[in-house]
């Protein structure tokens, strides 16, 4: 058993191991999928996603193979110049008591991130965007929570 303030402190280790972190990808799990695998003893957490410019994807989080979290997200680039780097910074400082994406507010240089969520660990839904010189050029929806 694993209480929520330790599977919350794995997730933020591993979205920081995985994508956030310029982590390598694995061997794809389904066609044309790009997947991010962590494991610590008997947790596991994959991020697999399809496409590019537009992409979906979903991350999750299992305990001695038994799935216990999930996040769907679907998000699109609308503007130049995107930089994946700036979006990776912005995840990287994933915020404790909202472990979903990134923090509320992130600046560096022209480019902003916003995200907005409602709801808890358990059940919750979010909205986050990128701007560059006030000018919306990215923008993305998830949801999850816990897995019974």
């Amino acid at each position: 058993m694993i209480n929520r303030n330790e599977l919350v402190a794995f997730l933020i280790r591993a979205k920081q191991k995985t994508y956030a972190g310029h982590g390598a990808e694995v061997e794809p799990s389904r066609l044309a999928s790009h997947d991010l695998r962590y494991e610590e003893g008997p947790l596991l957490y994959i991020d697999t996603f399809l496409g590019g410019a537009k992409f979906a994807g979903e991350e999750a989080v299992w305990l001695d193979r038994v799935p216990l979290w999930s996040m769907n997200y679907y998000g699109r680039v609308i503007g130049e110049p995107f930089s994946g780097d700036f979006l990776k910074a912005a995840l990287y400082e994933v915020p404790v008591d909202k472990p979903f994406r990134g923090p509320e507010h992130f600046e560096q240089g022209d480019y902003t991130y916003n995200c907005q969520c409602s709801g808890d660990f358990e059940w919750f839904q979010g909205y986050e965007d990128i701007s560059y010189k006030g000018q919306k050029i990215y923008e993305l929806h998830f949801h999850g929570g816990v897995i019974v």
